[in-house]
């Protein structure tokens, strides 16, 4: 029986010997000093697309030795800390402005240290940031203080005292920084069990969109923030710095988010077609068990992930639906009297946050999907009459723990991170962005009375609206009052009559 396979098959048709221990399970690597000592004692073998190929398929007597001296020349090198890498510009970027000071000094062992010169740094880093938004936060509240007219300027206003809030973002990443350098290390040990399973390196290739991300996004990020200076205030070079310093954050974090995020829906997609194309040859009982387990991982790490930086992604989730808020309300309350040099800055503002929101829910939305529903697809196309009743067992069970693993990207408990957190936030804008409105049009303006000769402070008008609502109150109840003694002494006017009518 002659049958040819694609070479990409023919490369791993070697063989397929499962022995069950604790290093597949756990692939904790004994030995992290280079690539070649990380998986010195670790059982490595090529997936092998069957046992048998065809019926004349004997495995070379050989290959015990080959399996555990060297990964034999179907195997390519293995390459470490390919998810660390790939994410590598953006990380970088986000230590150089104090955050995620992590030490890592080599595969899975990053770690988080607070004697390090990295935490140092970054609480210096942090100290000297805070002094600096501290004074420009001076400035805005005198500048708020002071104001004077509608009350949609001084929405417009606190915006600029908004923007400073990021930098609640650092010491909350402090505080996250162990569980986000033991999510680190877990990619690095699901990296061996790929390579034990597959027989090659996790092939993300990230790294040049991360590149890009790193150089583009704050470029832009500090052109929006000068862009909206000029147009929303006076350009202030000394101010400007601090905000575009936590605009960038905010960027980055969320670049940092995409790619993370990215980086499992690759995954993901990689595990399921080379699984689905395993399949289509042959189906031992123990490849399927094989592929569970590193499934089972990378739906692990899918939670972990939203677990890792809970605090971090609840704070930017409402800190965005605060800013855009406000920012469309501004836009809203300007454009009734004509589009002017303000909206310009304000629509930047309220679209580069909802873009920034959007691509945070969407893409770990994206993520949830490739792990658990496509590889579910996966699994129910598989064809199981012509497999033994190991092989279809081991389908079941695999059937079976995607649906018992949720594969959802949690912040802790607080919510799940996908399209709907964004369509809720959104409905919740509108129906904030409505009372807004109400509240503006309920305050009274009195410009005919004021002749424009007075000011009145924002404080005066919402004290004055206030004051209003008691008085009606207060006027209503008294007439409801009046209206009652008055029933309850006036006599009935039918006996008026009939007095009248008997005297005379």
């Amino acid at each position: 029986m002659d049958m040819k396979f694609p070479h990409s098959f023919s490369k791993m048709a070697n063989y397929y010997r499962r022995k069950k221990d604790a290093v597949f399970h756990n692939a904790k690597p004994i030995n992290s000093g280079n690539a070649q000592a990380y998986l010195y004692g670790v059982r490595k073998y090529s997936i092998g697309l069957a046992e048998r190929l065809d019926a004349d398929y004997q495995p070379p007597p050989s290959d015990r030795k080959k399996s555990s001296d060297s990964t034999g020349s179907n195997n390519p090198e293995f390459t470490p800390s390919v998810f660390y890498r790939n994410i590598a510009p953006v990380n970088w970027f986000l230590r150089i402005i104090g955050v995620l000071p992590i030490v890592r000094r080599g595969p899975a062992r990053a770690k988080f240290e607070m004697s390090s010169a990295s935490f140092v740094y970054s609480v210096v880093f942090f100290m000297l940031l805070a002094c600096y938004v501290g004074y420009v936060a001076n400035n805005r509240i005198h500048i708020v203080r002071s104001l004077s007219g509608p009350f949609e300027e001084a929405v417009i206003a606190y915006l600029f005292l908004v923007n400073i809030l990021p930098i609640m973002v650092i010491p909350i990443l402090w505080w996250e920084a162990r569980k986000i350098a033991k999510l680190f290390n877990d990619w690095d040990d699901f990296e061996v069990l790929y390579y034990q399973i597959s027989g090659h390196s996790l092939p993300l290739r990230l790294r040049q969109k991360a590149l890009y991300i790193a150089i583009v996004l704050p470029i832009l990020s500090v052109l929006s923030v000068v862009i909206t200076h000029i147009t929303m205030s006076d350009l202030n070079i000394n101010q400007v710095v601090p905000y575009c310093i936590l605009d960038n954050l905010t960027a980055m974090l969320g670049a940092w988010w995409f790619l993370i995020c990215e980086a499992m829906s690759t995954t993901a997609h990689l595990l399921a077609e080379r699984f689905q194309k395993a399949l289509k040859h042959i189906g031992p009982a123990a490849m399927v068990a094989d592929y569970r387990v590193l499934w089972l991982r990378l739906s692990k790490l899918t939670r972990d992930t939203g677990n890792a930086m809970c605090y971090t992604f609840v704070f930017m989730s409402l800190y965005l639906f605060f800013i855009i808020t406000l920012s469309i309300y501004g836009l809203m309350s300007q454009l009734s009297e004509g589009f002017g040099i303000k909206d310009i800055g304000l629509t930047i503002t309220a679209l580069w946050n909802i873009g920034l929101l959007f691509y945070i829910c969407d893409e770990a939305h994206y993520a949830s999907v490739n792990v658990r529903t496509n590889f579910q697809k996966k699994l129910l196309m598989v064809e199981l009459n012509w497999m033994n009743s190991d092989a279809q067992t081991e389908i079941n069970m695999f059937l079976r723990a995607t649906e018992m693993n949720p594969s959802t990207i949690n912040c802790g408990g607080f919510f799940d991170v996908n399209r709907s957190l964004f369509k809720g936030l959104l409905t919740t804008m509108v129906t904030y962005l409505v009372v807004l409105l109400q509240f503006q049009i309920s305050i009274p303006t009195d410009k005919g009375d004021s002749d424009g000769g007075t000011n009145i402070t924002v404080v005066d008008m919402l004290m004055d609206s206030l004051g209003n609502d008691m008085t009606i109150l207060s006027a209503s109840s008294s007439t409801t009052t009046h209206s009652t003694a008055t029933s309850s002494t006036t006599p009935p006017p039918t006996s008026a009559k009939h007095g009248r009518g008997h005297r005379g």
